[in-house]
């Protein structure tokens, strides 16, 4: 999967991408720092002649790259800084296997690198341009693990309150009229399962068989659920909770459960429950981050 960002730095807009949760940012754009007439492919080729580049980019491949090609490293090792030496991104992907670098066409399109080879790429531009990429990637960074950490609090938060609404309704609703011989530490579970069938198609046991990997890291089936689930979860939670009190058999409350999910779905299914906060999150921190203080005085 892939999503774009932009890096805005001393003026210049520079793509990065993120694909399978690593970082890529644009060697094209960054280029322009040092030449803006549209010569960034000669600015990069330029960069990748060095030998002591090419061997920075060997030794990064070998450390993340199992399907590197040593020996066709090597090669280029031998001929680097020669004067007939020309090597471009294309060249080097395709003979050596390597994924340090991306040629990509369409909206994102130009060349892009792992971040790790795209810092050394703004060092050899120049080291005062290096920085600001770098802090630039580290406030955007900052605000999207702010924005991960919001949203795992408000699931935390939905999930404990409305948890201690429902077995509260159980406990005074159902366990009183339980016979000696029922198992009353079932009625919990059973009514839990009843929820998650509704919601999510499922019972827990069922979802834990079905994600063994996850179940082992500690995950469960409310971890993997949108915060659009989780808001219709929390709503069938305090609804199941007045059907309870009302008296109404478990096979019909689950019927209304599930046409209340339905109905739900339909509305929640085309809104994003994290925007607002999400942009508030944003803008607070653009307003009291001193990093972006500096990169704002040194655009003006």
């Amino acid at each position: 999967m892939t999503k774009g960002n932009i890096l805005l730095v001393q003026n210049i807009e520079i793509g990065l991408i993120s694909i399978n949760e690593q970082d890529y940012i644009c060697l094209t754009d960054m280029a322009k720092a040092k030449d803006d007439a549209g010569r960034s492919n000669l600015i990069i080729q330029n960069w990748m002649r060095n030998r002591n580049n090419v061997e920075f980019f060997g030794v990064w491949e070998q450390l993340h790259n199992p399907g590197f090609k040593g020996l066709e490293f090597e090669a280029f090792k031998k001929e680097a800084g020669l004067n007939s030496f020309v090597l471009t991104p294309k060249k080097w992907i395709e003979t050596t296997n390597a994924i340090g670098f991306i040629s990509k066409s369409g909206r994102y399109g130009g060349t892009y690198a792992h971040k790790d080879i795209a810092f050394n790429f703004g060092m050899w531009i120049s080291p005062v341009f290096q920085l600001y990429v770098v802090k630039e990637y580290q406030r955007l960074k900052e605000i999207e693990n702010n924005r991960y950490n919001l949203e795992w609090n408000v699931k935390r938060i939905l999930s404990k309150m409305n948890y201690a609404v429902h077995t509260d309704a159980i406990k005074s609703h159902i366990i009183p009229r339980l016979t000696l011989s029922d198992k009353k530490e079932w009625i919990y579970a059973d009514e839990a399962d009843m929820l998650n069938i509704v919601m999510f198609g499922c019972t827990a046991k069922q979802w834990r068989r079905a994600n063994p990997q996850k179940a082992l890291d500690g995950e469960n089936i409310c971890d993997m659920a949108s915060i659009n689930e989780l808001v219709i979860l929390s709503n069938i939670e305090n609804f199941n909770s007045e059907l309870i009190k009302q008296g109404l058999d478990k096979r019909v409350r689950a019927k209304i459960l599930a046409n209340t999910v339905k109905e739900q779905r339909r509305v929640l299914d085309g809104m994003d429950m994290m925007r607002a906060i999400k942009k508030q999150s944003e803008s607070t921190f653009l307003q009291s981050s001193p990093d972006n203080q500096l990169l704002s005085s040194s655009h003006e």
